[in-house]
């Protein structure tokens, strides 16, 4: 035996290296069952997934996202997969079904270059270099700008975001929708606009109705009715105050004795407690409000001061909600009424009223002067219908405040990746070494996303994604994509399908840089003790050890 037995050692790592490599082999594979679930569910041929979940409820739904969200895997990598649908979703809040199938073809061109015994390291350095390449092209050569003032334009970019979605018939009005809605809640401050729709854009899913009967309340909706029979449920121009504080006797902190040793002393504190309510309702009677909301309780003896002052109120509102009103009628939230200035009371809503719909009472502010935060009311058949267009809604809201922060486009139905991938392909030219190999098939990969598109409505794949590499070949034809309704070739700059480029370049970094991660990977270990093994620990082989 040489030097000592060598040639074990090297049996070693040979063995390990097979090892990783079957464990970025199993990675690759798990990645691809996931993209293969929901390849069916892109472009307006998309086919729906009906979910189950334990306690028996039903979702039906072509939402990448939404479908990840309900499926249980064991498999490591395939729950990266679905964390990266997650962080799609709340980065720029399109793109979920996209950036899982490209994450799962970028892994699986991979696969034969490990197959080939390349190493692992060679293939993520080119993937590298590619997404350095794929986003430098995407913004100097694939994108365009856009003025997001034109009303029409606006409507034809988030039209194409839902055309592949439920309520594509009616696009108009959930288009329409989503602009107001965003176009309210966007705020401008020192040069840098914000765009909050997840905290100032509320959707109230109301059943019952038609779909057409949805709007955009120009200010807030709530669901709930005021605190005392006698108080007012129609106000115009109200004079608000918003508070964050009960109108009850403050109870103690933790446990409070009181020692009574007369009759008297009993009455005594009974009358303290109205004084504090008394003195509380009189800092708020002194401003002369109509209307008062609170997040805590209104007590029945402040209810009948307030009902005497005609006061309306209204109690246990959500901190958001709060928020909400707060921005929508320009008042100030108050902990304290003793604190309460003049300055604080909201005097920018135009009415208040309370209406009855099905069962329940709705609180309306609206008519507001300049709101910052809306509500959206959505009707429809049922719970299940209201829901799909919620998540398609929020799908249009995300689209236009993408368009409205980052004001460039790139065109739609798989145009962008064909001249991605073509671009990229003619850069390839210059790279030499083994490099060159992985990088040139990241421009095979893009072409899953047409070649995709083109399956979905049942056209003849090899003959069309030809037909269209040759059209992407000759300059100028940007903007030729997959009409995904017939699977022909089409122009989408007529068809009017245009994707945000934020979007778009979220999509690519994500997909790579998840195919990136998981062939870094060479090994799965449990984080689990072996059975037998002693918590003492010590310097004994199979202490601690981590089970594979």
């Amino acid at each position: 035996m040489m030097q000592g037995g060598s040639p074990i050692i090297v049996l070693n790592q040979n063995t390990k290296r097979e090892h990783g490599r079957k464990v970025q082999l199993g990675n690759v594979n798990a990645a691809k069952t996931i993209a293969d679930v929901i390849r069916t569910c892109l472009g307006p041929r998309a086919m729906l997934k009906m979910l189950m979940d334990p306690m028996g409820g039903i979702v039906m739904t072509n939402d990448g996202n939404a479908i990840l969200r309900e499926i249980t895997v064991e498999h490591p990598a395939a729950k990266s997969m679905i964390e990266i649908a997650r962080t799609q979703d709340e980065e720029v809040g399109d793109g979920t079904t996209s950036v899982i199938i490209l994450a799962g073809e970028m892994l699986s061109i991979a696969g034969p270059f490990l197959g080939q015994q390349m190493h692992p390291t060679v293939i993520i350095s080119a993937l590298k270099q590619a997404l350095e390449d794929l986003l430098d092209i995407l913004k100097q050569k694939a994108s365009v700008p856009i003025d997001i003032n034109n009303k029409d334009e606006m409507m034809k970019i988030v039209r194409s975001c839902i055309g592949t979605k439920f309520v594509n018939k009616w696009s108009d009005l959930i288009c329409s929708i989503a602009l107001k809605a965003v176009s309210t809640v966007s705020l401008e401050e020192g040069g840098r606009k914000e765009i909050d729709i997840k905290r100032y854009a509320k959707v109230e899913k109301v059943p019952g109705g038609a779909i057409e009967d949805s709007e955009v309340l120009n200010g807030v909706m709530i669901n709930k009715d005021v605190v005392h029979s006698k108080m007012k449920r129609r106000i115009e121009n109200p004079r608000i105050v918003l508070l964050d504080c009960n109108l009850e006797y403050k109870k103690g902190e933790s446990q409070t004795n009181i020692e009574i040793t007369n009759e008297t002393d009993f009455q005594k504190i009974l009358l303290l407690e109205e004084e504090y309510i008394q003195t509380m309702c009189s800092d708020i009677i002194a401003l002369k409000p109509d209307l008062l909301i609170t997040e805590k309780g209104v007590s029945d003896l402040a209810q009948h001061y307030l009902v005497k002052a005609g006061i309306t109120a209204i109690r246990r509102v959500r901190k958001s909600d709060n928020n909400r009103i707060a921005r929508a009628v320009g008042a100030q939230i108050v902990n304290r009424t003793d604190e309460l200035k003049e300055e604080d009371i909201g005097t920018e809503c135009g009415l208040f009223e309370i209406k009855k719909i099905g069962d329940e009472y709705f609180t309306f502010l609206t008519q507001c002067k300049n709101p910052k935060a809306c509500t959206i009311l959505l009707r429809g058949a049922s719970k299940d219908i209201l829901n799909e267009v919620d998540r398609n809604l929020q799908d249009a809201m995300n689209v236009a405040r993408n368009v409205m922060l980052d004001a460039r486009l790139v065109p739609g139905g798989g145009a962008v990746e064909m001249e991605v991938a073509h671009l990229l392909n003619e850069r390839a030219k210059g790279i030499t070494g083994v490099h060159q190999w992985p990088y040139r098939s990241v421009c095979k990969a893009l072409e899953v996303i047409p070649r995709t598109l083109i399956q979905n409505c049942g056209a003849n794949t090899i003959r069309t994604i030809t037909a269209l590499r040759a059209k992407h070949a000759t300059e100028g034809n940007l903007s030729w994509g997959i009409d995904g309704e017939t699977g022909n070739i089409v122009d989408m700059k007529e068809f009017g399908i245009w994707e945000p480029y934020s979007v778009k370049a979220q999509t690519y970094k994500t997909a790579i840089e998840t195919a990136i991660l998981l062939l870094r990977i060479d090994d799965i270990v449990s984080g689990l003790k072996k059975k037998g093994d002693e918590s003492g620990g010590g310097s004994a082989p199979g202490a601690g050890a981590a089970e594979v």
